[in-house]
């Protein structure tokens, strides 16, 4: 069987080696191959073996059938990635490869492993002497194919190892690697859930944007590609308004309708967004826009409940009666504050996770390598990097001047739409949520002092006082 140009090439010669063959891990290998390292690939589905050796052509590429075989083409110290589905895989994975391995050999985890997985994993495998990090990807098949994001963390040492290779098949923006050493253990991991969870937030944002244009204004599904084709072309330039654009064009060939309307309406979703929200409320860091896209996911697939509920109350929504136009631009420019909220909601949680998990995160660097290769990348995250590489420190992209006067400009524009889905009985969680994280920010006093008050009267929790320092309680219900 054909296995590229290098079936005659002795053992210990393949400078990285994947376990797991699927789409990321098979393209990620070719990757790698088409930039000139020698890899090896391993999966215990012996078809993807096949698959792999047969797409390899002429690359520098070996497929191996068992576990031993594959170890034995490394050249040591020996590098391994795993890309498999996160969880108890992944463990089954280590423990077959641990008996071939050696002193100072690495592992590397690119899965979408929750973070304190990787954590446990690299302390455990660093007492048999194995080196360990990982690594979120991002940017799915075509990315793992022709250039992905990548978010390594654990051992610096490690990532040194292997550096040459992912900066040659990561994505490249103004000659830079989409790809650098964020920090210690779980570092790489946590950046890519929180990606993963303004990802949620961005998909829901454009979900809502859909329904309110195409229920509300009775925009058709053409029309709404050529919408999405032009904001792309604006300061909403990014893949996922790119994909959303191709999504609305895409005839279904057994029906001849649009695709977007035989899909079926209730999201799924894998976990990291949950995590990213888990994470967010254990840190006190509110990311209110990534909360309610988990929450959405959830409630789009209560399918029975929902068909229940319009039979029983019917459906809310109205006729828009105003200008076309004026409610288009609104969209656009009101999506724009939206995302940007989403992303400083996103990059808060990171600036909180550096601090108490010790990370050290460089935000700009984060903001930097997220320009291309993966799904999150816009043409918004420059101006986030150029606000974390002026002030390392920033607390909330919001209070950068660039990025603040963007929301600020638009929030009328944010309030209309807002408005207008409430009053048009469509649901839109996305932008109302964004539209009261800004205003709550921005208010000089939040109702916080009844709860506070509520909570000494019934639980003697104490509160402050905004007149002099200290903790008080008061016996509420005396005279």
């Amino acid at each position: 069987m054909k296995e590229g140009r290098d079936f005659n090439m002795t053992q210990e010669n393949y400078e990285m080696g994947m376990v797991g063959l699927g789409v990321m891990g098979r393209n990620m290998l070719l990757n790698m191959a088409e930039h000139g390292f020698a890899v090896a690939g391993y999966d215990k589905d012996l078809k993807r073996v096949a698959q792999l050796r047969d797409e390899a052509g002429d690359l520098s590429v070996r497929g191996a059938e068992n576990v031993a075989d594959f170890v034995a083409l490394l050249k040591k110290p020996r590098a391994v990635m795993i890309l498999v589905p996160a969880g108890p895989i992944v463990d089954s994975v280590i423990h077959d490869l641990l008996p071939h391995l050696e002193e100072g050999d690495l592992i590397i985890d690119a899965g979408n492993s929750h973070f304190t997985d990787t954590d446990l994993r690299q302390k455990t495998l660093e007492e048999k002497g194995l080196l360990f990090f990982g690594m979120g990807v991002s940017g799915g098949e075509y990315g793992a194919r022709h250039g992905p994001s990548m978010m390594p963390g654990g051992l610096e040492q490690a990532y040194s190892a292997v550096r040459p290779v992912l900066e040659a098949c990561s994505a490249h923006v103004d000659g830079e690697p989409c790809v650098t050493y964020l920090g210690p253990r779980s570092a790489g991991h946590y950046v890519k859930m929180v990606h993963n969870g303004i990802e949620y937030g961005i998909m829901q944002l454009l979900a809502e944007a859909y329904d309110l244009l195409h229920q509300g204004l009775k925009l058709s599904d053409g029309e709404l590609g050529d919408l999405f084709d032009e904001w792309n072309q604006t300061e909403l330039s990014g893949y996922l308004v790119e994909i959303t654009s191709d999504i609305f064009r895409k005839v279904d060939n057994e029906t001849g309708k649009r695709l977007i309307e035989v899909v079926q309406d209730a999201a799924r979703q894998k976990g990291t967004g949950m995590w990213t929200s888990q994470d967010a409320l254990a840190l006190h860091e509110p990311t209110p826009n990534i909360d309610i896209a988990v929450a959405m996911r959830n409630l789009s697939g209560l399918g029975g409940e929902r068909v229940a509920f319009t039979k029983k109350f019917g459906t809310a929504r109205k006729s828009f009666n105003g200008e076309r136009d004026v409610l288009i631009e609104q969209v656009r420019r009101g999506l724009y504050a939206a995302i940007i909220i989403t992303y400083a909601q996103g990059m808060t949680q990171l600036r909180s996770a550096s601090q108490e998990y010790e990370y050290g995160l460089n935000l700009s660097d984060v903001a930097r390598i997220w320009r291309g290769g993966c799904i999150i990348r816009s043409a918004l995250l420059e101006p986030i990097r150029e606000a974390y590489t002026k002030q390392p420190h920033l607390l909330n992209p919001l209070l950068d001047e660039n990025l603040g006067s963007a929301v600020a400009e638009r929030s009328d524009d944010l309030r209309a739409v807002a408005q207008t889905a409430i009053g048009l009985g469509i649901p839109a969680p996305g932008f109302t949520t964004a539209l009261t994280y800004y205003d709550s920010l921005r208010a000089k006093r939040l109702p916080a002092n009844l709860i506070q008050a509520q909570r000494d009267y019934f639980g003697s929790h104490t509160y402050e006082r905004v007149d002099e320092r200290g903790v008080f309680h008061t016996e509420w219900e005396k005279e």
